[in-house]
Parts: structure tokens; sequence; C-alpha cells
């Protein structure tokens, strides 16, 4: 199902009774000026493992309230426990919030909360979460909706999300929103844009995806709002928008912004562009590029501009890669250039392929060289039956086809025939679908088929679904290390699509490595995802050199993944010419972390940018 991670929020302020320290104290003034951040729920930012917490800040609000902590001071408790908390330090962390909480602390209870459900506790995570949001908690009631989804009580989830969302909550907003829309319910439109409105790049895609019919202009805001915030699909959804309006240059830019993300239909999109503009040489190497990633559109277009030139034998290398990816214009096509040179056994046999595949040039065709042979008997079928000939290729092309018409049921029975004859890339459209209808077992099994013909993406859709299926984890004994456990099948099942060039998957097992503490490995597997294109693993690569005292190889990564639009690498870089004493240059970032967000860091941006202001004018 679509909805959030297995994280919880941390860091947030409020009491839920009263206690002996008073408002205005130093204690409580840390806590709000600390409390305001939060860990990463979103599924967005899941994979920013290390995105929160500033080294240096960090150790001196520690040394700032250890000595009141000790002592007995609530606030100073409830912020040392959540410093702990995110630093991974639960055995420190524990007593402190546990002492916060009984003090009547609603940021503590919340927290308590997260530390119990990390050690595998989630019923009396669930107990702290629902205090910290009886008492007004927007995190914690979204915390709390999560933990009743996950567990199948969807009335629960609704009631607790509704909390989070109706407090002004980003997070609950969207997961409320998921919620409704995977049960066909109202208000999916309102939630989504309540989300959007604060942020939430997937809200806003989804959101632009409900007003496409409806209100195309103001879908085609969200879309921009999405791929502005690094969502590949919205991206090239813009890109389709403007191209259709005749706005090619901005198109262009689009798709460049989404085929560098990985989106093959993209690139393929922009070959297009370029061949019209001219430009046959830069088409053709986007073309390729897509086509190596498995579209068929581009390896057809590859092909008809080879036969083009007059160099069949290449033309019909592209045209069998075409049909290789269940593209039935490269069937088609070869057997154009098959008739062209008056090989017309083999131009049948390609008709034949390509009209099985749905094709209905290519059905017209057949049963036109039927006709011309005389079996006029054998050519009518062709011309109302192409797509019910049997063919594995046609089913899986007329899944696309009834997509591509949003008749998603008609298109699952087209998936599922090809499916169940082995086709990898329709098996993985069969999972996908029955895991956005909530049918998680179902999906396993098609899932698994895919993943096992060999499809990365397959292996990162069921590593995902095996870890939202799994139970929670066993309790960590007294004195047992943490981070012990055998590695699960879905961790398997990352690193095979990892170990396929997959980026993020690469990140995703980075982030379980990093969890045990092999940071070597963590290392690796982010530099992988890293060198390939991925923000995140640039970001996190960056992290981990930072930590081991290389801060000019950090700062290199950083550049990259704020260059690719991440706001946390814009502000690390911020900080750190700041720390260097180059206000200018941390000015400088500080303004590119608050244009990229999220909110957060778009806060600690402008107040560290003001801060710099002011030293440079004193």
């Amino acid at each position: 199902m679509g909805f959030m991670g297995d994280r919880s929020t941390l860091l947030e302020t409020g009491r839920f009774v009263r206690s002996g320290v008073e408002s205005g104290s130093k204690a409580e003034k840390g806590a709000q000026t600390v409390n305001a951040q939060t860990a990463l729920t979103d599924a967005d930012f899941a994979d920013e493992a290390f995105a929160e917490a500033d080294v240096a800040s960090d150790a001196e609000l520690e040394a700032r309230h250890r000595v009141a902590a000790d002592k007995g001071d609530p606030g100073a408790m409830s912020v040392l426990g959540a410093l702990l908390l995110r630093r991974g330090d639960l055995a420190g962390a524990e007593p402190y919030l546990r002492g916060a909480t009984a003090e009547g602390d609603r940021a503590a209870a919340n927290n308590l909360g997260v530390l119990l459900h990390q050690r595998g506790y989630p019923d009396e995570a669930a107990g702290w979460w629902r205090v910290a949001a009886v008492a007004g908690s927007a995190p914690a009631a979204h915390a709390l909706g999560r933990h009743y989804r996950e567990r199948g009580d969807e009335p629960a989830a609704e009631y607790w999300m509704r909390q989070a969302a109706e407090s002004g909550h980003a997070l609950g907003a969207y997961g409320l929103a998921d919620l409704l829309e995977h049960r066909g319910d109202k208000g999916v439109e309102r939630w989504f844009r309540a989300a959007a409105e604060q942020g939430h790049r997937e809200a806003a895609y989804r959101l632009a995806r409900h007003l496409r019919k409806g209100d195309p202009v103001e879908a085609e805001q969200w879309y921009w709002q999405a791929a502005a915030r690094g969502h590949r699909r919205a991206a090239l959804h813009l890109g389709a928008l403007l191209e259709a309006r005749g706005e090619l240059k901005e198109a262009g830019r689009w798709y460049l912004t989404s085929a560098k993300q990985g989106e093959a239909r993209a690139a393929c999109a922009l070959g297009f562009l370029l061949r019209d503009a001219g430009d046959e040489e830069s088409a053709a190497a986007w073309w390729r590029r897509a086509a190596e990633d498995g579209d068929g559109n581009a390896a057809n277009a590859l092909g008809a501009l080879h036969a083009a030139r007059g160099e069949t034998q290449t033309a019909e290398k592209w045209y069998r890669v075409a049909m290789d990816a269940g593209d039935h214009n490269g069937a088609y096509n070869l057997a154009l250039l098959c008739a062209a040179q008056e090989r017309t056994a083999q131009a049948e046999q390609w008709y034949r392929r390509a009209a099985y595949a749905g094709h209905r040039e290519a059905a017209n065709a057949l049963a036109i060289l039927l006709l011309q042979g005389g079996d006029a008997e054998g050519a009518e079928p062709w011309f109302s039956k192409a797509a019910e000939a049997g063919s594995v290729d046609a089913a899986f092309n007329l899944g696309i086809l009834f997509a591509s018409r949003d008749e998603d049921r008609t298109a699952l029975k087209w998936y599922e025939r090809a499916a169940s004859a082995g086709h990898t890339d329709a098996a993985l459209q069969v999972g996908i679908a029955l895991v956005r209808d909530g049918e998680e077992r179902a999906a396993e099994r098609h899932l698994r088929c895919a993943a096992g013909g060999g499809s990365a993406e397959a292996a990162f859709r069921l590593a995902a679904l095996l870890e939202s299926l799994a139970p929670p984890p066993e309790p960590v004994a007294l004195g047992e290390p943490v981070g012990g456990a055998a590695r699960t099948e879905s961790e398997e099942w990352y690193e095979r699509a990892a170990e396929q060039g997959h980026r993020r998957a690469q990140v995703r097992v980075g982030m379980l490595a990093a969890a045990r503490g092999d940071l070597a490995a963590a290392a690796r597997w982010y530099r992988e995802a890293a060198e390939a294109g991925s923000r995140n693993g640039a970001f996190n690569l960056g992290l981990l050199l930072a930590r081991e005292g290389n801060e000019p190889e950090a700062a290199l990564w950083w550049t990259r993944a704020a260059v690719a639009g991440h706001g946390r690498a814009a502000l690390r870089l911020g900080l750190l010419a700041a720390r260097q004493g180059d206000l200018n240059e941390g000015q400088k970032w500080c303004v590119r972390a608050m244009e990229l967000g999220p909110a957060e860091v778009s806060e600690r941006a402008a107040r560290l940018r003001d801060a710099l202001a002011e030293e440079l004018s004193a």
C-alpha cells in the first residue's frame, strides 16, 4: 500500500499535563528551538537516513542540556532524550524520555513511542502515541494512524490520520488522502491538496492526476510543483502537456530533467523533440539510452532513423530490440523492411507477430498480404480480431493500450493473461496494480515472478512490499547488540535490485547497512547510487565522509546533490561554508536550501542566512 514508511515523527514540542517547570524556563526554550525539526516519515524523504542532525549543533545541545537533565529538569530530559534517540542511542535516550514523560512532556511521550516502535514494541509505542495525540500532538496522531493502518484497522487509522490532518500536519493529510483513495471514499482531493500546499511532492503529483480531466490548468500547476521538487513522472507529464501546447523548449527542459532521473519514456520523448529540431545525432543518443532501459518505442525510432539512411542491417537490429521490449511497432516496421526487399515470407511472419500484439495497422497489412496470396478465409479474422489472436506480447500491449485509456480493469485482465504465460513486464504491472488495490499477497506472487525473471524494478517493489508486510521484529534481549539479527528476505531482494543498478534500491541497502553499523558497506552502496545520479545517495555518502573527517570530499558530494535539487545538501554546504568563514558562500547555499526545501530545511536555512547577513554587516 502507498502509505508512509516505518519511521515516526521525532522532536515535537508541547506538554500534556502541568508540571513544575515554568513555560519560560531555559530548558523549555531550548526544547522549542530544537524540537522544531522532524524525522523523515515521508516516503519521498525516507531514504535520507542522516538528513536531520548537524553533528556540531547536537553536541552543543547535548552538553547544554545534560547537566539540567541529570538534575531532573523535564524540559532538558525531553530535549536530551530526543537528541540521543535521533543519534540512535536508544538505551541512552529511554530513561530521559521516560522521565520527561512522567512529568507530562508531550514531546517526550511521542518520542518514547518512536523509541519503543524501533525496539519492536509497537503496542506499547501506540499507547504513548495515544497519550501524546490526545494531548494535541499531530505527529503522534499521524504515527498512531499509521500504526492502525498497518494492522488493518482502517476506521481507527482514519480517525487518527484525520486528527493529524485537521491539525495541519502534512504527512497526516497525505496519509488520510491515501487511505481514502484506497477505499474509494470522498475527500481525497481535499487532503492531497492540503499536503501538497505544504510541499509534499507525491501529494502534488497525485493531486494533479485527480485534477487532470476536470481542471487541466490547475493540474498542470501541481505537476509543475511536483516536478520542481524532483518527481520524475511529474516532470514527464509536464513535458507532455507543454509539448501538446507547442511550448517545445520548455517541454524539452522537463523531459531532460526526467530523463536524467532515469525515466526512459522521457528520454524517448526528448529524442523525438531533438529529431524534429533537426538534431538527429543527439536524438539517436537519447533513444539509445531509453532503448537500453527497455523503451521499445525508442528502439523503434532508432530503427526508423537507420532505415531512412539505407542502413538496413542496423535498422533491423533496432527493430528486433523494439520487439524484445514489447513494442509491436518494431515487428510492424521490420515487416515493412522485409516487404520492401521482397522477402514476403518473412514479412508475413513479422506482420503476424505485430498483429498478435494488437497492432491494428499490422493486422490490416497482414490481412491484405493474405488476401494477395488468395487466403481470404485467413484474412477476415485479422480485420476484426487481431487483439484476440493469442500472442503473449499482444496481451501485454493490450494492457498498455487499455491502461492508456484509463480502463484499468480491462488492462489488468490482459496483463494477467500475459503474466500467466511468463511475461516479466506484465507480471510487474499486475503486481503494481494489486498493491495499489491493497491485495498485497496476490501482488507478492506476481512481483516474485517478475523479479525472478530479472526485473530490477520488480525486485525493488517486492522488497518494499515484503518489508511492509513483515511482522514486528522480535524484541532485542538485554545485552544483545542492536542490529545483530539475520538478514530478512526483503533485504535480499533490495540487494538483488541494487546489484542490477537500481538506484533507489542501492540507497535503501546503504541505509540498512548503516543501521547495522556496517558503514563501509553503506558507503559503497551510497557511492554506487551517487555515481549513477542519485542525489540521496550523494547526500548520504557526504554525511558518512563528514563523520570520518573527510569534509572536502563530503562537500563535493553535497554539491552534486544540491545542484540536483537536494535541499538538505544545500543547507549542509551553507553550514560548512559558515564554519570555514566563507560567509558569502554560506549565504548562497542557504538561499538554495530555502528554494529547495522541505519546509523545516527552508526555515533553518533562512535563520542561518539571516545570521550570516548580520555577521557580514557587523
